[in-house]
């Protein structure tokens, strides 16, 4: 990554871009600081609560479908960038990093301690003491299936009907209809769509 050109857009404009940014931007903070408050207000309420829980959600995220649960305790870095679908089942301790689109679809089910993590940064050590930082979206497919402990690492895009095996790391892209485990995740069985 090289030093980026000041362009006169905001921070969060060159985050939402996709541009490199400086992740200690005020405006910035005070946006990230509204997701940890509404995070924290969701991972405390009791099992009888899941109405405010999921108007906590709706107001949190981009978007929350229909009959999906999130089980605390969940956190991210913005809210409005992270959507999941409808019918998703997300299990404890979801980390999403959504300085990228995570995009979540229907009828996922997500394992305890899964991670989502759209942010990059750079090799330079200049650039990092800076602060600068850069993101890829994720994209989770329809019916999809990450077992507890998997990370998804920034830019994939993981296929429907997939299922990643428990503490695998997807790096890279994996197609619709596969069983992929490991470090790096690879596909070992092809599934009848």
């Amino acid at each position: 990554m090289t030093q980026p050109d000041t362009d006169g857009r905001t921070m969060r404009d060159r985050m939402l871009a996709g541009d490199p940014y400086i992740a200690d931007d005020p405006e910035l903070f005070r946006e990230s600081r509204r997701a940890r408050v509404l995070c924290h207000r969701f991972n405390q309420l009791d099992l009888e609560q899941a109405e405010e829980a999921d108007r906590l959600l709706g107001e949190l995220l981009g978007g929350f479908g229909e009959h999906s649960h999130v089980r605390a305790p969940f956190h991210c870095d913005y809210g409005y960038q992270t959507s999941i679908g409808a019918r998703t089942f997300v299990n404890f301790g979801l980390v999403c990093l959504d300085v990228a689109r995570v995009r979540i679809g229907d009828d996922v089910q997500i394992g305890p301690n899964v991670q989502l993590l759209t942010p990059t940064h750079p090799v330079e050590a200049g650039l990092r003491r800076e602060k600068w930082e850069a993101a890829a979206p994720i994209t989770i497919g329809d019916n999809v299936w990450l077992g507890g402990g998997v990370i998804v690492c920034p830019g994939v895009t993981i296929g429907a009907n997939t299922v990643v095996g428990a503490g695998s790391v997807v790096v890279r892209d994996l197609p619709a209809n596969v069983v992929a485990v490991g470090n790096p995740a690879k596909v070992i069985r092809h599934l009848e769509a």
